[in-house]
């Protein structure tokens, strides 16, 4: 999945706001590659099991 996760918090001491980000690019790179192929020598739409949102343990 292309998904992002954002996370924030204030520092009610400094004022400060803490911000962290988590990015799953899991759908890149050669195994998203490798899986569009398949999608296309089985017939299927190009993105097939591309699109979901990825699964948490």
């Amino acid at each position: 999945s292309n998904q992002c996760l954002l996370g924030y918090s204030r520092d009610e001491r400094t004022g400060r706001i803490i911000a962290v980000s988590a990015i799953d690019n899991l759908g890149k790179g050669a195994a998203g590659q490798a899986l569009q192929n398949a999608n296309l020598v089985l017939g299927l739409p190009e993105d097939e099991g591309l699109t979901g949102g990825g699964l948490y343990p």
